[in-house]
């Protein structure tokens, strides 16, 4: 092999590569072809201009990097390897997409530290980075001084052609350029190949100019592979753009000194081969064996960790500074940091008593949302476009936008998908923020992947979903949700909560605000309900329990859920002038009940009584787990109907004597 004369950065960038290759090859699977394009820019970023300490990734005020073309993640654990991350040994990268491995097949913030979002799903990390550089935003305007400047980072994200054809991105990214989030500044790897091969075959627009449009400021560098200079150059000139956030487009050759591969969608999804291997280590004058790294190259690299404790040992200094000038906002910045919530928190949920008038539980959401954003300051969030339907309007705050990021209402636009995307980055930036989105209940199903990613990222989403069953009358089929409740309760990690009032309401906030590892999504009604006798805050986090009952072992078990409980209270009550035997359960939560001990679940639905119905406005699906093989489900097997809300619960079977019909029937 001839030897190559290369320059401390050139063998810096091959190090990235080689790592990628040598990981997938030895895995057999994987995507070398971005890393190994996208290497110089990756390189320069962090070493030339990311914040960040090795040793505390954690650490409030580092840059936050998003890797949006997750399935080139061996981009990402190459540079923390290389730069002393002590979560990426040499050992995890030959460890690569193995079981339990600190490398798993895309990004996932739970498991590696120093990766920041879970990333693979294309678009999300993009719309994840928008939230992030939200974040900041809010933080610095509410906490900076005149004098002392405690919130400082950016949001680098490089991301593909795949993450500019997905649509979510283009929702994030047009109310980024709305919003002039200026420290947030996205890296496009223009390597015009996709799986199908050259997207000149499904992708032709000027990326720039819609970027331009939407309010970005964009660049381009022309030569991405080997003009590191004009890649820095980009950067600090994007650095200096204050007002909007910044596109730079950077021109590479997806498998860069593959002599075979490079340029084609042969090397996106597989590893090279042997062979290619070796005539790629020729090309590129690389005469290490697998894994190995020169000195030279760790020497450099490593010194990322001296540079990083310095970075934070400079701002410890100005947090200590900004504690002695600003002790009470130093005390809560410290607080949500430290992720405790403030002291007697629930003590603001809103009480009902039976003699309270019936209100639409969006209604008691509401009264909760605001009794609680004085309390916690740390919620921040809104409404796709819904506001006034969804009723999650923060009173003691304005609205988040470009000049006032130190209020707390966000105004997502008509951007369903985008929203929850952006709501999992600013759950991500760890820094104490508890974001909530709205929309209808129906339109979950436009945000399905986010609320996914939120419950595989351990993230504290709230989503506040109202309009919840057929009941919501002449908005007709396409917006009556029967089958979304029983496909939202099919998502690992995600409690799902639909209370019958307002005291079940105040209940479903104080689980889902102390919830700090996962997200929760609790589902309203638009028409009214009556205050039940008997619900309880507390009994909430316990998923279901005991509404009212008989004086004995029942014979029935009714089960309700939202505003088919009362229907259940009315029905039992009828039957119990009949000589029946009735228990009424509220379950507001499968998720909270099926977590409860055996002891209590049999407290609530004795195994020996098996006649047992439920009551949901939505499918089956999944009932059978509670009522078993002797019990019957009132639910909706089908779509709904256009017509006044009581009309279609009506005409559905919705209705006391339909229950205490089928109720008859269990019992012979």
């Amino acid at each position: 092999m001839a030897v190559v004369t290369q320059s401390l950065d050139e063998l810096c960038i091959n190090a990235i590569r080689f790592l990628a290759v040598d990981a997938v090859e030895k895995a057999k699977s994987g995507h070398p072809g971005l890393p190994m394009g996208a290497a110089p820019m990756a390189f320069v970023l962090w070493d030339r201009f990311m914040k960040f300490n090795p040793k505390n990734p954690q650490w409030f005020n580092r840059d936050r990097f998003v890797l949006s073309a997750g399935h080139g993640c061996m981009l990402q654990y190459a540079l923390l390897y290389l730069m002393g991350y002590d979560s990426v040994t040499i050992d995890d990268i030959k460890n690569f997409r193995q079981w339990e491995a600190m490398t798993p097949g895309h990004p996932e913030n739970f498991v590696t530290p120093g990766v920041e979002v879970t990333t693979g799903p294309l678009g999300q990390g993009i719309c994840n980075g928008v939230g992030l550089a939200m974040a900041e935003a809010h933080l610095a305007a509410r906490f900076n001084k005149p004098d002392t400047t405690l919130v400082d980072h950016y949001t680098y994200v490089i991301l593909g052609d795949g993450c500019n054809m997905e649509g979510v991105s283009g929702e994030a990214c047009s109310l980024a350029g709305h919003l002039g989030l200026g420290k947030l500044i996205a890296l496009y790897d223009d390597n015009h190949i996709s799986i199908d091969g050259n997207t000149e075959i499904s992708f032709t627009e000027d990326v720039s100019k819609r970027f331009e449009a939407y309010g970005w400021h964009t660049l381009h560098v022309e030569n991405g592979n080997t003009d590191l200079e004009a890649i820095a150059t980009a950067i600090e000139a994007a650095k200096k753009v204050t007002d909007k956030p910044t596109m730079i487009k950077v021109t590479t050759l997806i498998g860069y000194g593959s002599p075979n591969k490079q340029d084609t969608a042969g090397i996106h999804g597989a590893a090279l081969g042997d062979e290619e291997i070796k005539l790629t280590r020729e090309n590129l004058g690389w005469t290490y064996a697998p894994f190995e790294i020169p000195d030279d190259v760790l020497t450099h690299t490593r010194k990322a960790v001296e540079r990083g404790a310095s970075l934070e040992a400079e701002w410890e200094k100005v947090l200590a500074e900004y504690r002695t000038k600003y002790a009470e906002d130093a005390a809560l910045f410290e607080r949500m940091l430290s992720g405790e919530l403030p002291a007697g928190w629930a003590d603001a949920l809103p009480i009902y008593t039976p003699e309270g008038k019936a209100i639409a539980t969006r209604k008691t959401s509401e009264a909760t949302l605001n009794a609680l954003a004085p309390a916690v300051p740390e919620l921040i969030g809104g409404s796709a476009d819904l506001t006034k339907s969804n009723n999650t309007f923060m009173k003691v705050s304005g609205d988040f936008q470009k000049g006032a990021y130190e209020n707390r209402n966000l105004r997502f636009g008509v951007r369903e998908h985008g929203m929850g995307a952006i709501c999992n980055g600013i759950a991500l930036h760890n820094s104490g923020l508890i974001p909530y989105c709205a929309t209808f209940l129906v339109f979950a199903d436009y945000m399905r992947a986010a609320i996914r990613l939120s419950a595989l990222s351990e993230a504290q989403v709230l989503y506040v979903m109202t309009h919840d069953s057929i009941a919501l009358g002449e908005d007709g089929p396409t917006h009556q949700p029967v089958e979304t409740i029983a496909s939202l309760r099919a998502i690992p990690n995600l409690t799902v909560i639909r209370p019958a009032d307002g005291n079940e309401t105040s209940g479903a906030y104080k689980v889902a605000v102390a919830t700090r590892k996962a997200p929760t999504l609790m589902a309203f009604s638009r028409q009214n309900l009556p205050q039940l006798p008997g619900s309880s805050i507390d009994a909430v986090a316990k998923g279901a329990y005991v509404l009212s009952d008989c004086d004995s072992t029942p014979e029935l078990i009714l089960i309700g859920t939202g505003s088919e409980v009362k229907l259940c209270l009315d029905a039992a009550e009828q039957l119990t002038a009949a000589g029946k035997k009735v228990r009424v359960v509220s379950m507001p939560s499968w998720e909270l009940f099926d977590a409860q001990d055996a002891a209590y679940q049999e407290s609530v639905l004795p195994k020996a009584v098996t006649k047992r119905l439920s009551v949901e406005a939505g499918i089956s699906m999944g009932w059978c787990r509670y009522v078993g093989a002797e019990g019957d489900s009132l639910s909706v097997d089908r779509f709904g109907a256009s017509a006044p809300g009581g009309t279609v619960m009506k005409e559905l079977g919705f209705t006391i004597d339909n229950v205490v019909a089928r109720a008859k029937a269990l019992l012979g």
